[in-house]
């Protein structure tokens, strides 16, 4: 066999070079300066968001510092809107009380006058709950300190990540909402109905406003109905005949006409009735649909954005769930509550 045209073998002394050949980096175009702490750091150039090994700190080279020009405008817009339902609110109830009880007096002064304490109960509790939802403070999240190593120890901003419009840190459950113009601690959502966020300074407020609101149409939708047909002019009596689809049609063209004219007969209450139950009921059912929706939340131990970050990042791992969830939330700590919450929970282990 010729190996003429072969190559010669490689000496070990140029694989040696070889395999001691590093490439140089420039230290400094990849350190960076942690904002927690202030200690310097060395991150790769591909990892833009970063944590420090000592603090905890969360650091983002991509986050964006949304535009702030238009703030007033929001809070301003969000205001009128709370004068607005407030206007709104009282209407209703001054419209409810002019079109409702000179019935119930005329049934008899204690009806009135205990329709008349129902009301003003469900009315003041509706009005203060809401006026604490709109313009108590959320929850402004507690100062630390920061900036410096001797000043944060270690895993002392564990999670923490840097608010660029606040210039503070901002721990996990906080969120900064552009509304506002604030970060909330534990915030839920902005809610544009009391022109404010929804967070631990006045979440328990927001709830007891949907209460106390669900509460009141029910009871408007019930009061104006019953009022309604009281006071409703009598419509012509129709002979009762045999059901068929020629007398069921016979019917509706014979009762159309006498109904129109009660309906030109009726009062201006009975108008202002017939708006006030169709009015509440449709208020009722959204407000229903968001109590029960804020309930379900407070009982797995979330909020409304929390729930909605653990469903992007495909987390599937929640909170228990339990019915000292709803006590905490409510701060209902007596001993009655305590029993009545252990024999649920344990009725609830013996079933599983």
């Amino acid at each position: 066999m010729d190996f003429t045209d072969s190559a010669p073998p490689s000496s070990p002394s140029h694989t040696k070079q070889e395999d001691d050949y590093v490439t140089p980096i420039n230290v400094e175009e990849h350190e960076t300066t942690c904002w927690g702490c202030g200690l310097r750091l060395i991150v790769s150039p591909y990892a833009p968001v970063f944590k420090c090994g000592w603090c905890g700190a969360v650091t983002n080279h991509n986050a964006r510092k949304y535009d702030n020009k238009y703030f007033w405008l929001r809070r301003l817009r969000d205001r009128c809107f709370v004068i607005v339902l407030l206007l709104f609110m009282l209407f209703i109830i001054g419209s409810g009380v002019w079109a409702i009880y000179p019935v119930f007096f005329s049934m008899g002064y204690f009806s009135g006058i205990f329709q008349m304490t129902i009301t003003v109960i469900l009315s003041i509790a509706t009005l203060v709950t809401y006026v604490l939802a709109a313009f108590r403070s959320p929850g402004v999240p507690p100062r630390i300190s920061w900036g410096s190593y001797p000043t944060m120890g270690r895993g002392g901003l564990m999670d923490y990540t840097f608010c660029n419009m606040c210039s503070n840190p901002k721990s996990p459950d906080t969120h900064h909402c552009r509304s506002c113009g604030m970060c909330v601690l534990d915030m839920d959502h902005h809610c544009p109905f009391i022109g404010n966020c929804v967070g631990a300074g006045n979440h328990r407020s927001f709830i007891l406003f949907l209460m106390s609101a669900v509460t009141s149409t029910f009871y408007v939708s019930i009061v104006s109905s019953y009022v309604l047909i009281q006071i409703w002019p009598p419509l012509r009596h129709i002979p009762t005949v045999t059901l068929t689809w020629s007398t069921i049609l016979a019917y509706l063209k014979e009762s159309a006409l006498p109904f129109l004219i009660s309906v030109e007969r009726l009062p201006m209450r009975g108008f202002v009735l017939i708006y006030l139950f169709f009015a509440s009921v449709s208020v009722e059912i959204g407000l229903a649909v968001l109590l029960w929706q804020q309930l379900c939340y407070i009982y797995e131990g979330k909020t409304y954005l929390s729930n909605l970050s653990s469903n992007s990042n495909g987390n599937d791992e929640v909170d228990e769930k339990d019915c000292q969830n709803i006590v905490r939330f409510f701060g209902c700590s007596n001993p009655a509550t305590r029993y009545l919450l252990s024999f649920w929970n344990s009725n609830k282990s013996h079933k599983k």
